[in-house]
């Protein structure tokens, strides 16, 4: 397959059509209220750590690395966790605080931030120097799309990319109409030998934050497409060969608009789960502090070392408080080798369910 020409942003079509512009009140309405509510989380850094690592495996999922949702939150506090898949994970969701670091501290996103960002998702697989690249039919083998192929080429649309992202005045509409714009032209530069898929994905979360259009990273579209995954590969393709940027951008309008209101339900449940909790601790147990809710929402599994280290007290201090509650039935006590988990069940049926 011939190599596809990637034209310069801003696209040469109107991106404000009526039907664009419906699409656009009704995901911009859910992401408002989603705002809203994550701002009622006393400590929204729990959402972070917790929803980060569940669109890290959904975002793997999509490119098939699949892994179970234990394995992941025991990698998550455990380095001595075997399995790949899981450290992949682990590291998506790594890169993910990375990049919203450097967005809250400088509140842009350029091109060394992505290359920053891919290098901790897909080590050792740089900007692309070599042609050869296609991309194929998972299933025929059969080659559906031919990135750009020099490097001095991918270098310059990059850097088109990147002024795209934070000059608003470089194409004045609305940014929520901006972000499949953003998508749509990362995956076809396909900047990296690996990861793009992933990069491209977490690149749409931390734009709408760059955007303030929500204050943490919250809003993760990988469940969305891997429902509709035939739909999305098939509307990014049909972007290039029939220039469909109308049905393109809508989709992912939709794709916003029903995973904010997906997540304000499970932000809901955190929240409520962590008002029993807090409820239930202070009223029986002489050790409640918000410090402990946090360790045990932020952590779904748990160990002595984080309440030693985070609480400032003694290895069996902690170890006491963590007893104390599983045999209320807090917190599920579970043995793996030589460590001792503390899990929050509820909390992890909250997220599995989502």
């Amino acid at each position: 397959m011939q190599e596809f020409k990637v034209p310069l942003l801003p696209p040469a079509v109107d991106c404000e059509t009526i039907n664009i512009l419906k699409a656009l009140n009704k995901a911009s309405r859910a992401l408002g209220e989603l705002k809203g509510e994550v701002s009622k989380i006393p400590n929204s850094q729990i959402l972070i750590d917790t929803l980060s690592l569940q669109e890290a495996k959904d975002s793997n999922e999509i490119e098939n690395i699949v892994t179970t949702d234990d394995d992941i939150y025991k990698a998550s506090v455990d380095d001595d966790i075997s399995s790949i898949t899981a450290k992949e994970a682990v590291n998506y969701a790594s890169a993910l605080k990375i990049g919203w670091d450097r967005i809250k501290k400088r509140k842009i996103l350029t091109i060394n931030d992505i290359i920053k960002i891919q290098s901790l998702i897909s080590p050792g697989h740089p900007v692309r120097k070599t042609p050869g690249t296609n991309l194929k039919n998972p299933r025929t083998g059969e080659i559906v799309y031919t990135p750009p192929q020099s490097h001095d080429e991918i270098i310059r649309l990059f850097g088109n990319l990147e002024k795209y992202i934070n000059d608003s005045d470089f194409h004045d509409i609305d940014s929520l109409i901006k972000m499949p714009i953003i998508h749509y032209q990362f995956e076809s530069i396909h900047p990296f030998y690996d990861g793009n898929g992933r990069t491209g994905r977490l690149i749409n979360m931390l734009y709408l934050v760059q955007q303030n259009l929500l204050d943490i990273p919250v809003l993760y579209l990988s469940s969305y497409i891997i429902r509709n995954k035939s739909d999305y590969y098939r509307l990014l393709q049909e972007v290039r060969t029939k220039g469909s940027w109308e049905e393109w951008i809508i989709w992912m309008l939709s794709g916003v608009e029903q995973t904010a209101k997906e997540t304000i339900i499970v932000v809901n449940k955190i929240k409520e789960l962590m008002d029993h909790y807090k409820t239930t601790i202070r009223e029986e147990y002489s050790f409640y502090s918000h410090d402990l809710i946090n360790i045990i929402f932020k952590h779904p599994y748990t160990k002595i070392d984080f309440v030693e280290r985070e609480l400032g007290v003694h290895r069996h201090t902690a170890s006491s408080y963590l007893n104390q509650l599983s045999k209320s039935g807090l917190l599920y006590k579970h043995k793996i080798g030589k460590s001792y988990y503390y899990i929050n069940t509820p909390l992890l049926k909250i997220l599995k369910e989502r």
